[in-house]
This record gives structure tokens, sequence and C-alpha cells, in this order.
């Protein structure tokens, strides 16, 4: 499967849930269809009264609709069962559905609380056109007991408002506008005003609107009207924002059988690794992301996501990530009825390069070390395995910060950072270890604005030997919330031979208070 060409005609299916509180309800109410003998409904505060946020079909049908406050309704239909409206677990329907959807294009958007639109340009083929797309998406939903209206047309508006105000299923190329000319205004637009004015000026369907002048309907109801009607008519494609980023390479397989055992599935994907890894290579490119995506046959997915230090297309090295991933979530992979689709989705590529091994074998070193924090980042997580990026920061302690080591290294701003040394440099030695916070210490110096000749840490007391400094640091004045004092450091070394790195916090005569001494870092 691969990303369709930018000068076909793009085409796009719009799926609407009438119903959908009704359908995640009425799953454990009782089985469909029995579920609609009931009027149920489903309300939500507004304004201290509350009111009806969505009914069932059963609802509707007595007269009941959103907005009618419960008082009015009971008053209506005495039997009426009233649910509490969850956003959350519509939402987490919705999100469910999508992912369902994924099976047929990786180009998925969300449409408001209640609807979907798929980006199914070059894909239809795959099950054996579009009206088969369509009627394998609704009777995978009317399987699972959901209700859902499904319309496929030239643009996003155009489908959407088929798909909600009773259109075709299937709008033929180029006939986006006399199809949406016969539906009502509502089409257009969501805003009740809105609607209450077209219809006051006589405009009633699509068609009426689309017969008036432009811009006398931009005077009057706004250009953000006039460029619905634009897109709903086709004249305009705004494309979509797929709810996931678009992967730069995907292959996948589909099995007319279900497999049964995921070490089957896993087969599977070994040679889907393969099959990219050749795709990556006539590219020049090499995989940093990649997902792996098991379809079941009831409409559940699971997904397995791992990733890489540097650019990889080895298929072997590859999948022992993926087995390290699978093995790290303790449950094996449930396949339930099997799984009738494997896919493997490169999510972020980088250049190739083959490097050349240095006589010191460095590169090997640099490669194993690789390895294994991919082994590592696949079994316990990418923010598990950290290491130290340089900041831009005169501050020691804001010098450097973790970040995941799988991450790609960003460009050093400045080489002064914690473990650098004056001969690579020129910059100031400084200590690998810190203490955050610094750790008080008692001194004694011979003059105030010199080193000190001894200093107590944690009870023990130190004599000093030989003495390095000052260098002076001063506070970051242009962070609002930064109210440190200037910091005199110094390297010091007692009788013993340990090597210290403790700084003098304020100045004599200048700061309020006398100045504090700290123990900020070891030296090796």
């Amino acid at each position: 499967m691969s990303t369709a060409s930018s000068a076909k005609p793009r085409r796009y299916l719009a799926l609407w849930l009438p119903f959908l509180p009704a359908d995640r309800i009425g799953r454990r109410i009782a089985p469909s269809p029995s579920r609609d003998e009931a009027p149920v409904v489903f309300t939500e505060p507004v304004k201290g009264a509350l009111r009806l946020a969505a009914v069932n079909r059963r609802a509707q049908a007595l007269g009941l609709a959103p907005g009618l406050t419960l008082a009015d309704a009971r008053a209506r239909i005495p039997a009426l069962r009233a649910l509490d409206m969850d956003r959350e677990a519509d939402a987490a329907l919705l999100a469910r559905i999508a992912d369902l959807c994924d099976r047929y294009t990786p180009l998925t958007a969300l449409d408001g609380a209640d609807g979907l639109v798929l980006d199914i340009t070059g894909c239809a083929h795959l099950f054996g056109g579009e009206a088969g797309l369509r009627e394998d998406l609704l009777r995978r939903l009317q399987r699972a007991g959901i209700e859902a209206r499904a319309s496929i047309a030239g643009t996003p508006d155009a489908a959407r408002a088929l798909a909600r105000f009773g259109g075709p299923g299937i709008v033929p190329r180029d006939d986006d506008s006399d199809t949406v000319r016969p539906l009502p205004v509502a089409a257009l637009t969501g805003e009740p005003e809105t609607q209450r004015a077209l219809l006051r000026a006589g405009l009633r369907t699509v068609g009426d609107v689309a017969d008036r002048p432009r811009v006398a309907l931009a005077a009057r109801f706004g250009t953000d009207l006039v460029a619905r009607l634009a897109r709903t008519l086709g004249e305009e494609d705004i494309r979509i924002t797929p709810r996931r980023p678009l992967p730069a390479c995907m292959v996948e397989r589909r099995f007319a059988e279900p497999l049964a055992l995921i070490e089957d599935a896993l087969a599977a994907l070994a040679g889907l690794a393969t099959q990219a890894a050749g795709l990556l290579e006539r590219r020049g490119e090499g995989g940093r992301r990649f997902e792996a995506t098991f379809f079941h046959v009831d409409g559940k997915l699971t997904r397995l996501a791992v990733a890489t230090g540097s650019p990889l297309r080895d298929p072997g090295t590859l999948m022992r990530l993926f087995r390290e991933r699978l093995e790290a979530l303790g449950d094996r992979i449930d396949p339930g009825f099997g799984f009738d689709l494997v896919r493997l989705s490169v999510v972020a590529v980088e250049p190739f390069a083959v490097v050349q091994p240095d006589l010191d074998g460095r590169a090997f070193e640099e490669e194993e070390v690789s390895a294994l924090i991919d082994r590592l980042g696949a079994r316990f997580g990418a923010d598990a395995i950290l290491r130290f990026a340089a900041i831009d920061s005169h501050i020691p302690e804001r010098a450097a910060r973790a970040v995941p080591a799988i991450a790609a290294p960003a460009a050093e701003t400045r080489p002064d950072g914690p473990g650098w040394c004056r001969a690579a440099t020129g910059a100031p030695p400084r200590p690998i270890h810190l203490f955050d916070p610094p750790h008080p210490v008692e001194t004694l110096a011979e003059v105030p604005d010199g080193p000190p000749v001894r200093f107590r840490w944690r009870r023990v007391e130190h004599r000093v030997a030989f003495a390095e400094g000052p260098e002076r640091i001063a506070p970051e004045w242009w962070r609002q919330s930064d109210d440190s004092l200037t910091r005199d450091y110094y390297r010091v070394e007692d009788e013993t031979g340990r090597r210290f790195w403790l700084f003098r916090e304020g100045l004599y005569g200048r700061d309020t208070g006398p100045p504090r001494w700290f123990l900020h870092g070891l030296f090796p």
C-alpha cells in the first residue's frame, strides 16, 4: 500500500454516527436491536437545568430531540430512561472506531464528536472499489453493534454534508455540486442563528444559497459561509488533518484466512521488514521509528512501536527490537479470533550513510553502543535511557540536561559544558559529577576574597594544599525568577590528593549578608 500521487483527484469518505451514545450504552443494556425498544436519553447540565444532549432512535421517534429539558421530556414520556452524558467515553469509542478505519487508509481525521473523515484516494482498489470499501466498513461497524452512515465525495465538506443529511452513498467524480444542491441549508453551517437567518431570507437548500451572488452572501452572512459553500459544492478542497502523522514508508499484508498465532503474525512482520528495507535502500534512507500494527478480525488492533538511535534498515535487527518490545509488555498479545492484516510503518526516516570503520575500531564500538541503547529502549521505554545534552547556559547546573538517549543529537551550541577539559577547548576544567543542590560547607580563608585554607564537609575537615581560581560566574540577569548571586569558583586539592570544586556565593561589601561557601562537585 502506498500513498497516492497528488495529481490524482482526491476522494473522501465521511462517516457519521447519529446515535453514538446509544451505541456505546446500548451494548451494555441489551444486545442490538432490542436496545431501541425503550426510549433512552442522555442528559447534561446546561445553565443550571438538565437538558437532553442525545437521544436513541426510539426516543427520537417519539418526538424527543437534543436541547429539550429533562422535565419536559418526562412530562411527555413518563417511562423515559435518562442517563448521564459521558463525553469522554464517547470520545474513547470514536477513537477506537478511528483505529478500525486505519485498515482502509492512514489518513483519518476526527469530524466533531460524532464523525470521521477518511482520505481514501488511491486506497479503494484494495477493497474492490469505493463501493466495496464503504460496504466493508459499514458491515464491520454493524457487527460491532454501531449504527453509522457513510458517503463518498470529492471534498471533505461535500462528503460530510451528504452523510449527515441523507445524500447518496457514493457521488460520481466531479458531480459534487449537483448532488449537494437539494440538501438543506443546515448542511452549510452548524450555527442556529445563521440557519434561521437563511430560512428567513427564503434560502432553504444549498442550491438556493449557491444561486445567490457570493459578494452579497459574504456581506450579510460572513465570509465563513461563502467558504463552506465553495467547499461543499466541490469547488475547493482544503484536505484533512489526520489524527496520526502520515508514515514515510508503509507496507502491509492481508490474509484471506485469519492468523491464529502471534508467531505467524511475527513471521509475516519479518517479511514486511525485508520489504521495507528494500524500499528504504532504494531511497538511501534508514528508519528511526517503526510501528507494527496487528489488525484483529473483531475490529481491535494492537500497536508495537520501537525507536532507534541511528538510521536502521536491517530486518534482523528490527525484528529483535520488536521481540524485545513484545517481551517487555509481559502479557502476550491475544490474537482472539485472529489477525487479518499486519502492517509495518516507518514513521521517521533519515539519510543512511555507510560509515567506513576506523583503524582503531571506534566505529564498531559506536554501533554496539547504539544497538545496546536500542535494545534497552525497546524493553524499558525510550524515556528510561537518558544521555546528557549541552545547553547554552554558563550556569553549571543549567549547562546540561538529560534527554532520551535514542533521540537524535542536536547541534552543540557551546563546547564548555561539564566534562570538557582545558586542553580540548581552552575552557576551565569542570567536574563531571555535580551536586544538586550544592552542599554547604564551613571554610576558613586567609583573606576575605581569597581561596579557603581549610573547609569542613560532612563533618570532616580538609586542609587545602593547592588552590586555583577564582572563576567568576555572574547570574543570568535576564531571567525574571533568577535571584542568585555572583559566584567565585575555586578548584582545590587537599593534603590527601582529593580534588574539589568550591564556590563562594556573594561578594563582600556588595551583597546583603556575608557570602556563603558551597561544594558543587568532585573531580575524579
